[in-house]
């Protein structure tokens, strides 16, 4: 992402959508005023509801804030696996409690990152994100809510873990970035897969394919916000008002109408989180 670019032009409407995955903090709102007016901008274009996702502690208490502020915003909470050497008792119970709360839909993200150990000072090894993702598993469990994975070259291994503790009724592989063999195996398994600006990406040949397959019960749309901003704005920043980008490009690459992808995305994030129904 480049602040050298410009915002992107809103897109023409496109309702009803909601942003299943962003992170209104990054995008840079830090109060009730400033989240108000940035879901204003993605109501305006049809994105009526977001999901706000945390990925430490910080993030965490601002999403459950954010989600109590405005009633269009809904949070996820836990700590990101890159960063699960955090993990100690007292970050533990700070994160429980705040998944919690009423308007908290997810715990997430957690998951499986092994493309950074080596790479990034800090991180968490493979070791602890294992340790990491399989308590947050449990809690999702215990809480009754969705669980939101984070994966990022560890496809067999995240299944793998899954398979050993069982998964949440719910589960959603956010930003879907696999193959269609990893699309095939979380399908079946009843996993819902969550598309992000990625699949309009010119050199995403493998995620077109796997987007192709999913069933429109078991597919939704996010933004990623501020990252991941949809071709042909890719470096711009992002904001969930973006997200009918997205949603038209996977509607031809699937060929459909976006109106039809649109409402089917809409009662699935619906379904996966709990979220009250709207007409659409």
């Amino acid at each position: 992402m480049s602040k050298d670019r410009p915002a992107p032009e809103p897109p023409q409407p496109l309702s009803p959508l909601v942003d299943a995955h962003t992170h209104l903090d990054a995008c840079g709102a830090s109060d009730a005023s400033s989240v108000r007016q940035m879901v204003d901008r993605a109501a305006a274009v049809g994105v009526e509801r977001v999901v706000t996702v945390a990925d430490d502690l910080e993030a965490a208490r601002f999403a459950v804030d954010a989600a109590n502020w405005d009633p269009r915003v809904y949070a996820a909470v836990a700590i990101h696996p890159t960063r699960a050497n955090v993990l100690d008792e007292t970050t533990k119970a700070e994160i429980e409690r705040l998944a919690g709360d009423p308007r908290v839909v997810a715990v997430g993200e957690t998951g499986l990152d092994f493309y950074w150990p080596g790479k990034l000072d800090g991180c968490a090894t493979a070791t602890e994100q294992m340790a990491g993702f399989r308590w947050h598993i449990d809690l999702a469990k215990r809480l009754g809510k969705t669980l939101m994975i984070h994966n990022r070259e560890a496809d067999q291994a995240l299944l793998r873990v899954l398979r050993e503790e069982g998964p949440p009724e719910s589960v959603i592989f956010h930003c879907f970035s696999s193959d269609a063999e990893m699309a095939r195996e979380c399908i079946d398994a009843g996993y819902v897969l969550s598309f992000s600006g990625t699949v309009s990406f010119k050199n995403a040949k493998a995620l077109r394919e796997a987007a192709r397959l999913v069933p429109s019960d078991q597919l939704i749309f996010e933004t990623d916000a501020p990252f991941l901003t949809p071709h042909p704005f890719r470096g711009a920043p992002n904001e969930p008002y973006c997200l009918p980008y997205t949603v038209r490009a996977l509607a031809e690459i699937r060929g459909e109408d976006p109106e039809i992808l649109a409402r089917a995305s809409t009662a699935t994030a619906e379904r996966v989180y709990g979220l009250p129904l709207q007409d659409g």
